[in-house]
């Protein structure tokens, strides 16, 4: 059995031995972890995720194991799961592909592939490190949302484009609403500026435009793109 452990055949036979649910059991928990370390590298996440990201492997090892074989219960399974989803925070994008990558794993050592396991996650683990590195498809670090309170009264349209034009590479105006039983607007830019940090003076000439209401400028939230 230790000849195949690292090769594409199963170590599983047509029972299921306790060396063979430890070893499978084993790798999934080790695999786990490491996937959660190599999530981690460079990315910001929870102590709860992490975890649960360490032990769902495991989990989906057992589930196919003891529904290998078993139509009537891998359908029954199946829709258990997608109960999941609506229990659970909506994630991100980088967060759902990391969760079907352990999932994945679990998939291979409940078939009894452990060593297609290893190899699948060692491929992805480094390509996952290489487009952290290389910081692939990340968007413009001075990017923000901007929102700015001003009375109903007061025009908006192109009130603050000699101020964008001063202090950002790039603003559109996103969305407008009313807000205060429809006394106030608010109104959503869009706007990347020309430094890393948020200038005082161009807050400073927003609030003396705006009657001195509410301002906010954040950095753009990733979860909000889904």
């Amino acid at each position: 059995m230790l000849d195949t452990l690292f090769s594409f055949s199963s170590i599983i036979g047509t029972e299921i031995t306790l060396s063979t649910f430890l070893i499978c059991t084993a790798v999934s928990l080790l695999l786990g972890i490491l996937t959660s370390l190599v999530f981690k590298f460079r990315n910001h996440s929870t102590q709860s995720f992490l975890v649960t990201l360490a032990i769902l492997p495991a989990i989906v090892q057992v589930v196919i194991m003891m529904v290998n074989g078993n139509i009537g219960a891998g359908v029954a399974v199946a829709g258990a799961f997608s109960l999941v989803r609506f229990r659970s925070a909506p994630g991100t994008a980088k967060e759902i592909g990391v969760i079907f990558l352990a999932m994945a794993i679990g998939l291979a050592t409940g078939m009894g592939y452990i060593g297609l396991a290893v190899i699948f996650f060692l491929i992805l683990a480094v390509f996952m490190i290489v487009l952290n590195l290389i910081k692939f498809g990340s968007e413009d670090g001075n990017e923000r949302k901007l929102k700015i309170v001003i009375p109903e009264n007061l025009d908006y349209d192109g009130i603050f484009d000699d101020l964008f034009e001063q202090y950002t590479q790039k603003a559109n105006l996103e969305k407008v609403k009313t807000t205060n039983m429809g006394t106030l607007y608010e109104l959503q830019y869009s706007i990347i500026l020309k430094g890393n940090e948020i200038p005082k003076q161009f807050i400073d000439e927003i609030r003396c435009r705006n009657g001195n209401l509410n301002i906010t400028c954040s950095k753009v939230d990733s979860k909000e793109s889904l």
